[in-house]
């Protein structure tokens, strides 16, 4: 079918990648030495497929690479993510039910995958594509926490500190000013704690 063309009519039209959220998640990948990294990872989030985008000097993509299974997390744990996204976080694990990977025991959700593809990202971007096909999934025995606007702070300013060298620090900095805005009204003790990393760790690059 020719891209302007029209699909039959009942005909099933196949999902595109950007029709799925981009999901903020704690991706776990284990190394040729059993080695279990925990990496911060946006995620389209498909029912069947997940699609990653993992820079290419990451332990992440080193290990995919070699091993090529990973379990996917959803967590309100903020400290959490924070941790997997500037620092190497080291959280309860225990075995996946299907791949050889990792679950983490705080997690509120998890699916295991096996990657189908990892291909050179179209943005032009050093890093890499990676399609991975869903094999099993569970859910943890907490209840996820509502929506709180300090978490999603965090989590933002996370994402910044760890372009720091790319936005440069004026800029994040400022950023992070307007952010502790969030935080100041509506935090509780771990989303502090969670900025806090944040702050030390561009402050130690600074």
């Amino acid at each position: 079918m020719l891209a302007d063309e029209e699909p039959p009519s009942g005909a099933a039209v196949e999902p595109t990648e950007e029709q799925f959220p981009l999901i903020e998640t704690v991706v776990t990948t284990t190394g040729p030495d059993g080695a279990v990294n925990c990496a911060a990872m946006g995620v389209r989030w498909g029912e069947e497929e997940l699609v990653f985008w993992p820079f290419d000097a990451t332990r992440t993509l080193r290990n995919l690479r070699s091993h090529g299974e990973a379990v996917v997390h959803l967590t309100d744990d903020v400290l959490l993510f924070v941790q997997a996204a500037l620092g190497h976080p080291h959280p309860v694990l225990r075995r996946a039910a299907v791949v050889d990977g990792s679950v983490i025991e705080e997690a509120n959700a998890w699916r295991e995958v096996v990657v189908t593809e990892i291909a050179p990202s179209p943005d032009g971007l050093p890093r890499s594509r990676v399609r991975a096909r869903v094999v099993a999934s569970g859910t943890g025995d907490r209840q996820p926490l509502g929506l709180c606007r300090a978490r999603h702070a965090a989590v933002e300013a996370s994402i910044l500190a760890s372009r720091l060298k790319w936005l440069g620090a004026e800029y994040v900095q400022a950023e992070l000013a307007r952010l502790e805005e969030l935080v100041d009204k509506t935090a509780g003790a771990r989303e502090r704690a969670a900025m806090d990393y944040v702050r030390r760790h561009v402050a130690e690059r600074t």
